[in-house]
C-alpha cells in the first residue's frame, strides 16, 4: 500500500513490559531497506553519516540549550563519519546511546540549574536584555557557565511570559465579569518548574526503545523529510491515522504540567460514555492495562505511552485510577472500562448544502470537507472515496448547482483513494504520473469512464494541503475542471511513501516483536501536465491573503527535501476548455471584494507584522517593553472586535435573509429532510469536550454563520462561476476542448 502523508497527528495513545527488539539488527535492516529501496539511492558514506549525526543531535536539542560546544566536537570526531559503517555493521546503538547519554547528562545538569535559579535567583525585568526567538542556527553553549547564563535568560523569558499571561487573563476575566480561571493555580515559578520537570523526567526515563526511535528517525530523515522510522507505538498510531479507527475507551487525553493526564473529551456513545463513570476534566494518575491488579503510576509519563497503555484488544477491560474533577485534592476512584472499536467520526468526510433561496440569484451549493484521504486496508468498506461517493450522490439528489471541495489542512493519505476521487470529477483519463527511481514513468488513470459530478467546482487549499491533496487539486487544475483558491501555494510534497515492517526483514530467531517500521520514499509523483508539486506545491488560480505566507511553512524549507523537476505531459490528458472557468472575470471580482474586505485587510497587516518579528528574531525581557507591546495588541484587538461585532451582525442578518445551511454527514444521507446546521450542537455531535475557561475569555467575535473569510470568499467565487456557466449554457458557448 502506498501512502502520501507528510505528518502524523497524535489523537489519543511507561511502560511496555514486552522485551525490546535487538535494535542493532533493526538498524542494519532498516539501513539496507533505505539503501536498496529509497528513491534517491543515497550511498552510505561519510557524507550521509554527517547528515545523520547532525540530524540526531539537532533533533535531541533543536534550540541548542543542552549540549555544549565541546560535546559536539568530541562526539563529532568520534562518530560523524563512522555512523554509516556502524549501522551496516550492527553496532550503531552504542553510538546512539553514548550521544543520548551525553545529552541526558546535560539535561540533568540543566535541571539542577533550573531548580537553583527558580529557588534562589531574583529575576529583574527592568534591564534591557533580549533573547532569540528562534535558536535553530545559534551557537552551542561554550561551557557550563555559558549554558547557565543562557538558561537564566530562558527562565526569565518563561517567567515574564507566564506573569504577563496571568495578568492579561485576570484583566479579561474582570472585564467580562467572569471568574479568573487561573486564580487557584500555583504561582508562575511553580508552574514553570512543573513544566520543565515533566520534560526532564521524560528525558531521564527514556529506555532503549526510545533511544532507538530518536536515532533511527534521524537515519531515515537524513534521506528526505518524509522517510521515517516508526517505533512500535508510533506504528500503532500510524495505522489509526490511516484507518480512522482505534480500539480503546473513546477519550481524548491531554498531558498536564503537574504530571497527571486529563480527560479532555469523551466520544459520544463510545465505551467510556456508555460506562458512564468517567467525566470531562477527570485526572488520570494510574493505569492497569489488563485490569489484573498490575497498576502503573503514570505521573509525568509521556502521553504516547499513556495512550498505548489505555488502548488494547477489543473486549479487554482497562482500569483507570482517576482524581475526579472538582473532588478534594488526593481523592481517587477506580473506573473499569471495556475497550471497543471507536470510529473517529470527527475525522470523516462531511458535507454541507448552502441554499441561496432568496432573491434573483437562487442556487444551491455543496461543500465537501475532507480532513484526510483515509483508507483501512483491513476493511475496504472504510475508505474516503466510498464516503465521498455516498455524499456526492445525496448532493446530486439535492440538485446542487456548484461544489466547493475544502482541502485546507488535509495532509494526504492513500494514493489509491486520491486516484478514485479525482475520477469522480474528471471521468476517464490520467490522474497523476509516478516516477520510479530508474526513471520509468507510470501514469495512474481514473477507474471511471464518466465523472460522478460534472458541475462547476472550486477547490480551497492552504499550506496544510499536502501530498494526496496536491494530486487532487493539481489534477483538477490541469484538466481545467476546477478553480483552485487559497494561500500562495500548497505544502509542496511530491513524493510517495511505503511503510514496511522491519520485522519482515529480520532473521527468524531474532526478537522482532517491537522492531517497528520504516516509511520510505519510493517514488515521486507529477501532475498530468508534467510539473512536480515537490517544493513548488500547487499555486492557486486565485490567491487569497494569509499570515502563513510570512512563515517558513512548506517542503522547500525542510531539510534534505528532494528537488523540483518536470517530466513530459501525460499522453492521454484531454483537458476541458480553460475559457469555461472564466478565470479573468472571477479574478477581477475577487480582487474587488478582497480590497474591500476588512478581514483580509487585517490579515495583510498581521502578515507585515509577523514578517518584521521573524526578521528581528529577538524578544525583549523588559517588563515595560512587553507591557507596551501587549497594550498595543490589546488596543488593536478591541478596535477590531468592535468593528467586527457591528459588521458581523449585519452579515449575519444578510445571511439569514439570503441562505440556509444544511448538514450532511454519513449519518444524515438517508434522511428525507437534512437538518439545518447548528454550530453549537454540531461541534459536540461526536465528542463532548471540556470547556476551556481560558479560551472562553477570547472575545473575538465568531465568524458569521460559522463561515470564515476564506470559505466565504471561496463560496462567492463559486457563485460567480455558477452564474457564468449558466449564462454561457443559455448562450450555447460552453464546450469541451484543448
Amino acid at each position: 500500500m502506498r501512502f502520501l502523508i507528510p505528518a502524523l497527528v497524535l489523537w489519543l495513545i511507561p511502560c511496555c513490559t514486552t522485551k525490546a527488539a535487538a535494535f542493532d539488527l533493526v538498524a542494519r535492516e532498516m539501513s539496507r531497506i533505505l539503501q536498496n529501496g529509497h528513491y534517491a539511492r543515497l550511498d552510505f558514506d561519510d557524507e550521509l553519516s554527517k547528515r545523520i549525526f547532525n540530524d540526531y543531535v539537532g533533533d535531541l536539542d533543536p534550540s541548542r540549550l543542552y549540549f555544549e560546544d565541546a560535546d559536539i566536537l568530541k562526539l563529532g570526531q568520534k562518530y560523524e563519519t563512522e555512523l554509516d559503517n556502524m549501522l551496516l555493521g550492527k553496532r550503531s546503538m552504542a553510538a546512539a546511546s553514548e550521544i543520548y547519554g551525553v545529552y541526558k547528562k546535560r539535561v540533568i545538569e540543566r535541571a539542577a540549574v533550573v531548580e537553583q535559579l527558580l529557588k534562589e535567583h531574583e529575576f529583574s525585568f527592568t534591564t534591557d536584555e533580549f533573547i532569540a526567538r528562534d535558536r535553530e542556527d545559534a551557537a552551542w553553549p561554550k561551557n557550563a557557565e555559558d549554558a547557565k547564563n543562557l538558561w537564566r535568560l530562558q527562565l526569565k523569558e518563561a517567567l515574564l511570559a507566564e506573569t504577563l499571561r496571568r495578568q492579561e487573563i485576570a484583566r479579561r476575566a474582570k472585564e467580562q465579569g467572569k471568574k479568573n480561571p487561573l486564580k487557584d493555580q500555583p504561582d508562575a515559578k511553580e508552574k514553570i518548574s512543573q513544566r520543565y520537570e515533566r520534560f526532564f523526567k521524560t528525558i531521564e526515563g527514556a529506555d532503549d526503545e526510545d533511544i532507538a526511535n530518536y536515532f533511527l528517525s534521524a537515519v531515515a530523515r537524513a534521506h528526505d523529510p518524509h522517510s521515517e522510522y516508526f517505533s512500535a507505538r508510533e506504528l500503532q498510531q500510524f495505522r489509526v491515522n490511516i484507518q480512522n479507527r482505534l480500539v480503546g475507551i473513546g477519550a481524548l487525553l491531554r498531558a498536564e504540567d503537574d504530571g497527571a493526564t486529563k480527560i479532555e473529551g469523551i466520544v459520544n456513545n463510545g465505551p467510556a460514555d456508555r460506562q458512564g463513570e468517567l467525566s470531562l476534566k477527570d485526572r488520570v494518575v494510574g493505569v492497569d492495562s489488563k485490569n489484573d491488579g498490575n497498576w502503573v503510576d503514570i505521573m509525568f509519563m509521556p502521553l504516547d505511552r499513556v495512550v498505548e497503555m489505555i488502548r488494547g484488544e477489543d473486549g479487554v477491560e482497562v482500569a483507570l485510577k482517576v482524581e475526579p474533577a472538582g473532588a478534594p485534592s488526593g481523592e481517587t476512584r477506580i473506573i473499569v472500562i471495556k475497550r471497543e472499536e471507536v470510529t473517529m467520526k470527527d475525522e470523516l468526510t462531511t458535507a454541507e448544502i448552502i441554499d441561496y433561496d432568496k432573491g434573483q440569484d437562487k442556487m444551491k451549493l455543496g461543500v465537501i470537507k475532507m480532513p484526510s484521504f483515509y483508507f483501512d486496508p483491513e476493511d475496504r468498506a472504510v475508505r474516503v472515496s466510498r464516503d465521498l461517493e455516498i455524499l456526492l450522490e445525496r448532493l446530486k439528489k439535492e440538485n446542487i448547482d456548484g461544489l466547493a471541495i475544502d482541502l485546507r489542512g488535509n495532509g494526504g493519505g492513500s494514493l489509491e483513494e486520491v486516484r478514485r476521487i479525482t475520477g469522480f470529477f474528471v471521468g476517464a483519463g490520467p490522474v497523476v504520473q509516478i516516477k520510479m527511481t530508474n526513471g520509468h514513468i507510470e501514469p495512474l488513470k481514473s477507474p471511471f469512464r464518466k465523472p460522478l459530478y460534472d458541475g462547476p467546482i472550486v477547490v480551497l487549499t492552504d499550506k496544510g494541503s499536502a501530498s494526496a491533496s496536491e494530486i487532487l487539486a493539481g489534477a483538477l487544475q490541469d484538466y481545467n475542471r476546477a478553480v483552485v483558491v487559497g494561500e500562495s501555494s500548497t505544502y509542496g510534497k511530491g513524493t510517495v511513501q511505503q511503510p514496511l515492517e522491519i520485522s519482515r526483514f529480520m532473521p527468524p530467531l531474532a526478537n522482532r516483536e517491537r522492531a517497528g517500521a520504516v516509511k520510505l520514499t519510493i517514488q515521486k509523483f507529477y501532475r498530468v501536465a508534467g510539473s512536480s508539486t515537490q517544493k513548488l506545491g500547487v499555486v492557486p488560480d486565485i490567491i487569497l491573503p494569509s499570515v502563513r505566507d510570512a512563515l517558513e511553512v512548506g517542503e522547500k524549507y525542510a531539510d534534505h527535501a528532494l528537488d523540483y523537476d518536470k517530466i513530459r505531459r501525460a499522453q492521454d490528458l484531454k483537458p476541458y476548455n480553460r475559457q469555461n472557468l472564466f478565470i479573468t472575470m472571477l479574478t477581477d471580482k475577487n480582487a474587488k471584494r478582497v480590497s474591500e474586505n476588512k478581514d483580509f485587510s487585517y490579515i495583510l497587516e498581521d502578515t507585515e507584522r509577523v514578517e518584521k518579528r521573524m526578521k528581528e528574531n529577538k524578544v525583549s525581557l523588559k517588563m515595560e517593553d512587553r507591557k507596551k507591546e501587549i497594550a498595543k495588541a490589546d488596543l488593536r484587538r478591541k478596535s477590531r472586535n468592535a468593528e467586527r461585532l457591528k459588521r458581523f451582525a449585519e452579515i449575519e442578518k444578510q445571511d439569514e435573509a439570503t441562505f440556509k445551511m444544511y448538514r450532511l454527514t454519513l449519518d444524515d444521507v438517508n434522511l428525507d429532510q437534512l437538518p439545518e446546521v447548528n454550530l453549537e450542537n454540531d461541534s459536540q455531535r461526536h465528542m463532548r469536550q471540556a470547556k476551556d475557561e481560558v479560551a472562553d475569555l477570547d472575545d473575538t467575535p465568531e465568524w458569521p454563520s460559522g463561515v470564515d473569510a476564506t470559505k466565504r470568499e471561496g463560496l462567492s467565487i463559486l457563485r460567480d462561476l455558477v452564474g457564468a456557466v449558466k449564462a454561457s449554457k443559455l448562450a450555447g458557448v460552453l464546450e469541451r476542448g484543448d
